[in-house]
């Protein structure tokens, strides 16, 4: 009977056999996989197909481009052959992926795509076969062996396959430069696209609801302020609105513990001068990294603008409720 220990071998076994077959792939890198990136840049489209395993490559490495801006879908190599691959044209390249290098329903395709002149990329582990040789770049997907226990089922050959798809994803990245910003364009709904699509001025307490009072003002009259806004806090301007202070909630409460009478405290003696505060135009990353990124945290932050008045507050609470 197999206990625990001969399962944690056996993954430990097929990691090893995988990592071997990354490393031996790495080493075999060369000009034609920087040929193939230049390829997929210059190309309108990328056509990914391959049939099983493969295919399910194939879908994941066009899911990665489309992901970075590189339009690529993927073409299933029989619909292809019954109408579907009148999608393909001279701009385009296939790139094709197959373990043998001959999969029939693959090299059928290829004399429809070459007779459309789009270019033929393809990742194979059998550098002499059919789609070797009548690619316009052949990437060399060899390994020795499969990791399963019977060399059978497809495990380091599609592990090796899809290293090769993440790396021209990553190497077109860098040709093109893109940046976080650029990717998250793709990415509206995720938590990396609220991060960096949505600003402060998006979310924050603005106009009427901005809890705002001036310097010299009761404190009395801030409690009053600051109860009916209901953010937990006040923001202390002067006479042109330019940001002097904040009164918080915690502020309030140690207040009241230090003072039996407040009638004659003014803002002044009780606000943090000079506070912590966010752009409006920033991005929720920045004013969540704000808040986060000190020895103690702070749930609320005050908004100015570009000259530095206030025009709002932001909390903690808002941006958790973005999705952020």
């Amino acid at each position: 009977m197999i206990d625990n220990n001969d399962l944690i071998l056996e993954g430990k076994r097929v990691i090893n056999e995988e990592i071997t077959a990354l490393q031996e792939v790495c080493s075999r890198l060369d000009n034609r996989f920087a040929d193939a990136v230049k390829l997929i840049i210059s190309s309108k489209n990328l056509i990914t197909t391959g049939v099983g395993k493969s295919g399910i490559v194939a879908k994941k490495i066009a899911a990665t481009l489309t992901s970075i801006g590189t339009p690529a879908f993927f073409l299933h190599p029989v619909e292809a052959l019954h109408g579907d691959i009148g999608i393909v044209s001279e701009e385009d390249t296939i790139l094709m992926l197959s373990k043998s290098g001959s999969t029939d329903e693959l090299v059928r395709l290829v004399p429809f795509i070459k007779s459309r002149n789009a270019k033929i990329i393809s990742i194979v582990c059998n550098m002499k076969s059919f789609l070797a040789e009548h690619s316009d770049i052949v990437l060399d997907a060899t390994i020795q062996k499969e990791a399963c226990p019977l060399n059978l089922v497809p495990t380091s050959s599609t592990t090796v396959s899809l290293a090769i798809g993440d790396a021209i994803a990553s190497s077109i990245m860098k040709f093109k430069e893109i940046t976080t910003i650029d990717f998250s364009r793709q990415h509206p709904l995720g938590q990396l696209g609220r991060n960096i699509t949505l600003r402060v001025k998006d979310i924050m307490h603005a106009n009427s609801n901005l809890p705002i009072t001036y310097v010299g003002t009761a404190f009395r009259d801030a409690i009053i302020e600051m109860t009916n806004k209901a953010l937990g806090c006040v923001c202390v301007v002067d006479a042109e609105n330019f940001l002097k202070g904040i009164i918080t909630d915690g502020d309030l409460r140690r207040a009241l513990q230090k003072n039996v009478d407040i009638s004659k405290l003014i803002v002044d003696d009780l606000m943090t001068h000079s506070p912590i505060a966010v752009g409006m135009y920033k991005y929720l990353g920045e004013a969540l990294a704000l808040m986060e990124n000190r020895t103690s945290q702070i749930s609320v932050l005050p908004v100015v603008d570009e000259i530095g008045k206030c025009v709002g507050v932001i909390r903690l609470h808002d941006i958790v409720r973005s999705g952020l």
